[in-house]
């Protein structure tokens, strides 16, 4: 073999390995940008959730002060009828006490 055809050879191997080389170094480069980015995909994603979990606990707290407000309300209602109710059965107990007690 003459010595252009053994250096045409070890420049195609050399051409090769720089090649092989920087594919490795693109692979290697590519794969981190890959990694940022799901990364930074999964943080957003997380602030989202958390921006929506506020907002639903949010919404769930005035739900429940809206609920527990009516419910305080009915609740103060009845007892108000029932506070009603009994002023007027004592009037008639205390009317029953005094004829049983007096015989009139």
């Amino acid at each position: 073999m003459s010595f252009e055809a053994i250096k045409g050879i070890s420049e195609a191997e050399n051409l090769a390995k720089a090649r092989v080389a920087q594919a490795e170094a693109q692979a290697r480069q590519m794969l981190a940008d890959a990694e940022a980015a799901g990364k930074a995909a999964l943080e957003a994603a997380g602030t989202r959730a958390e921006n929506e979990l506020k907002e639903l606990r949010k919404k769930a707290d005035k739900q429940t002060a809206e609920k527990t407000a009516a419910l305080d309300a009915e609740i103060l209602s009845e007892a108000e009828s029932l506070r009603k109710a009994a002023e007027g059965k004592l009037e008639k107990a205390a009317a029953l006490v005094v004829e049983r007690i007096t015989g009139t």
